[in-house]
C-alpha cells in the first residue's frame, strides 16, 4: 500500500492503521479487498472526509491519498510530507510535528 499526504491546517487528530486492504481511519473501517489489478473507486464512493482522490489498484498494490491534518506546531515533514511506500500491516506512522512551545516560565532570581 502507498499513501501520499495531503496537508491541510486543521485541528483534527488523525488515526490510522492498515489491516492488508483494509485501512482503519479514527475507528472507521476502509475495506478495499474487493478491488482487482486496475480497478480505481472515485472519493465520491468513499463516504469519508479523510480521502482526497481516488483509491487505485496499479499492480495489485493499493495507491490512495489522505488529507494529514496539520497544528499549530506543524513541521517541514508535515508540511512537505514524502509518499508513504510500502506501508506495512499495522500503525501508519505520519511525520511528527515540532514540539510544543514550553509553558513554563523563567525561574525567578532571588537577590
Amino acid at each position: 500500500m502507498n499513501i501520499k499526504l495531503s496537508p491541510q491546517r486543521r485541528d483534527d487528530t488523525l488515526e490510522v492503521s492498515r489491516a492488508g486492504a483494509t485501512l482503519i481511519i479514527n475507528g472507521e473501517a476502509f475495506d478495499f479487498s474487493k478491488m482487482a489489478d486496475g480497478d480505481s473507486l472515485p472519493t465520491s464512493a468513499i463516504n469519508s472526509p479523510w480521502f482526497a482522490g481516488q483509491v487505485d489498484n496499479v499492480g495489485g498494490e493499493l495507491e490512495l491519498t489522505l488529507i494529514l491534518p496539520l497544528p499549530v506546531n506543524y513541521s517541514p515533514e508535515q508540511a512537505f510530507p514524502v509518499p508513504l511506500e510500502n506501508v506495512p500491516n499495522g500503525p501508519v506512522v505520519f511525520p511528527a510535528p515540532l514540539p510544543e512551545p514550553s509553558t513554563t516560565t523563567a525561574p525567578e532570581v532571588v537577590e
